[in-house]
């Protein structure tokens, strides 16, 4: 659930990952050449990574429209996901290909996620689970390339770390908004990374590591394409997902649009509520007055304005 990109730049502080290797913040690579692995993914995953952005899931996710039974389901998904991607990672760590980009304690989620279970499903949470079939067919690909062609685990690894850094800081803050989890990160330990100091310089970091590859022109085409299929094995997840919410009776529990930095309601924005007013129409207009008469406050004003507007006729027609 980490399909949101968000571009970034570096500036300048060293950073000693726990552990683990040490790397810096920096300008950006301005002299990065478009052969180079990181510039070959970015630009061939394009085109499918808006189109995973634009599904209906993810629209309403980033909108903080978010039941939570399903967000439990997409929490399983990716606990398999990250099972299947990390067991094949473990099996190829000394592989030539990917042994640069092997960061156990910085990236792997497996952990992660069965906490995140644990406290929404209680103690016996792998009992209450099962894999999916979206999720069956995604996790069949990562084991048969992990056993018959490993070099191309590092698109797998790219596309759902590397959205995990980025967008799925967005999509962490909006869950813990709309479900009204506990600021400690229960639920959400998937998107925290305590190893990772600055997401920024790791991801340089990852990246240099990617375009340090000894690949042929080949291979690095395989890697893009293998790359898409992430993309569109995480969109058969998300409308998959989309399926089971129309036969789960749960309220949406709406944590507000992303706004900024703005914490609390963003209705009580007034810049906001113009905007939306303006572009939503009469729509728009009819929810804030369903919202209105939904609020006792709102219920006493609506109905002083009536009686004031009572008065005014009387005395007009007088």
């Amino acid at each position: 659930m980490s399909a949101v990109k968000t571009e970034d730049s570096a500036s300048g502080v060293s950073v000693v990952n726990s552990g683990g290797p040490v790397y810096e913040d920096k300008e950006e690579n301005d002299n990065a050449r478009p052969e180079d692995l990181s510039e070959l993914l970015a630009a061939g995953t394009k085109l499918v990574h808006e189109q995973a952005e634009n599904t209906q899931f993810v629209k309403d996710f980033l909108h903080g429209k978010i039941r939570k039974e399903l967000f439990k389901l997409g929490a399983v998904a990716l606990y398999y996901t990250y099972s299947a991607m990390e067991e094949e990672i473990e099996k190829n760590k000394d592989h030539p290909h990917f042994a640069p980009l092997y960061f156990p304690n910085e990236l792997h989620r497996q952990e992660a996620l069965a906490r995140d279970l644990e406290y929404f499903y209680g103690e016996d949470w792998q009992s209450q689970i099962s894999c999916s079939p979206a999720t069956q067919r995604y996790i069949e690909r990562i084991h048969e390339i992990g056993r018959e062609d490993p070099v191309l685990l590092v698109a797998h690894a790219y596309t759902r770390y590397m959205g995990d850094l980025s967008g799925g800081q967005v999509l962490k803050k909006v869950a813990q908004r709309a479900l009204k989890l506990p600021p400690t990160g229960e639920g959400v330990f998937f998107y925290q990374f305590d190893s990772i100091h600055s997401n920024k310089a790791f991801k340089q970091l990852y990246r240099s590591r990617m375009n340090e590859l000894e690949l042929d022109a080949n291979t690095k085409d395989s890697l893009v394409q293998e790359a898409v299929r992430a993309f569109q094995f995480n969109m058969e997840v998300f409308k998959e997902l989309e399926e089971m919410g129309k036969t789960i009776q749960e309220d949406v529990l709406d944590g507000g649009p992303i706004h900024g930095h703005m914490e609390g309601d963003v209705s009580k924005c007034p810049y906001y509520a113009a905007k939306m007013a303006a572009s939503g129409g009469s729509a728009y207009v009819y929810q804030m007055a369903a919202a209105v008469l939904r609020n006792p406050t709102g219920q006493v004003l609506l109905a002083a304005w009536i009686a004031a507007l009572a008065g005014l006729v009387a005395w007009y027609l007088k």
